[in-house]
């Protein structure tokens, strides 16, 4: 009689992540930031950058060569910053790039504030809602209109009372955050590329209206563009040309990264007002995005606006018809007139 014995395999679990956020305390151009990362990818090749003041670390892979704790890399990486460039840094670590970035808000410079995986969720529980990515003022004004002030509160609440509040997907993400979850990967990058489009008139033009028009061709097309090729961008640069060969160029931040043609166009009619160009004779417009980064990884704000959901589902409609019919196949009303001339 024989006897047979079945062996079950042990499952193996994923490695403990180890993600380092440093905010910068220096004021910082695209080209500098991109020394940064070069010298920090001597540590880690899975550095990534967060404009304008920020790089974030993937440390898993650099611990056994280096042979130190998570914590000591951080100092080795902060330390190589201050000998090379003489930039001071504050610190988070943690095991995923949302706890990271949160533990660096809270340190002061030169300071390390550890996340374990244990503790997150401990250290997430008393914080205020606000606290958390993407979380705006709207949105913690609901919460805490319905008692919900801390982080471990939302944690605590039912999926369903919290879509019934938020929505859907809103209520999903949030769930998600309050919970410490982020399995977004630290991807390393090349150097920050930029788009632009540019518009050069048919004639010196006075009308703001027609300047108006103008500037927003130009985000319908960097919106386009963005979003082909799956990237958000983080600073738009507006520069108008004049009659008489001078030029005026103003930059604006978004409040988040963005390849959505609204926000876009929000932001670069903005900059145009800002230029109180009036009845100014212009002749060209070029509207450039910059800290471009990866769409799938870029953070987005929480909105109770559901026309903001219906603008971006029509956009999303918007892009397929131009995949299939061509680019001039959908613009928007606005520029009827533009087109028809």
């Amino acid at each position: 009689m024989s006897t047979s014995t079945t062996t079950r395999a042990t499952p193996r679990t994923a490695p403990q992540r180890y993600i380092a956020h440093l905010h910068l305390h220096a004021a910082l151009g695209e080209d500098r930031l991109d020394d940064v990362v070069e010298l920090l990818s001597g540590i880690t090749p899975h550095v990534h950058a967060v404009p304008p003041q920020a790089v974030q670390l993937d440390l898993t892979s650099a611990l056994r060569y280096f042979g130190l704790s998570p914590y000591d890399v951080v100092q080795l990486a902060m330390m190589r910053l201050k000998a090379h460039h003489g930039i001071d840094t504050s610190a988070g670590l943690a095991p995923n790039r949302m706890l990271a970035s949160m533990a660096a808000d809270m340190s002061a410079p030169g300071d390390t504030t550890q996340v374990t995986g244990e503790r997150a969720a401990a250290w997430l529980r008393p914080r205020p809602v606000a606290a958390l990515p993407g979380v705006g003022r709207s949105t913690a004004d609901v919460l805490t209109k319905y008692g919900l002030h801390t982080i471990g509160q939302v944690a605590d609440v039912p999926a369903r009372t919290l879509q019934r509040l938020l929505g859907v997907a809103q209520a999903r993400l949030l769930a998600e955050r309050a919970r410490g979850q982020d399995p977004r990967p630290v991807v390393p990058k090349e150097p920050a590329a930029h788009l632009t489009a540019d518009l050069v008139l048919d004639r010196d033009c006075l009308d703001p209206a027609q300047h108006h028009r103008a500037v927003l061709e130009l985000a319908e097309r960097i919106g386009q563009r963005l979003r082909g090729e799956h990237q958000v961008t983080s600073r738009l640069t507006l520069t108008v040309r004049y009659a008489d060969r001078t030029s005026t160029t103003r930059t604006r931040v978004p409040a988040e990264p963005t390849g959505h043609s609204a926000a876009l166009t929000a932001d670069a009619l903005a900059l145009l007002a800002g230029l109180g160009l009036q009845r100014a004779r212009v002749r060209a417009f070029a509207l450039r995005a910059d800290g471009l980064s990866p769409a799938d990884g870029a953070y987005r704000q929480l909105s109770l606006n559901p026309g903001d959901e219906r603008a971006r589902a029509v956009e999303e409609a918007a892009d397929r018809a131009r995949r299939r019919f061509g680019p001039g196949a959908v613009y928007p009303a606005v520029l009827a007139r533009v087109e028809r001339q």
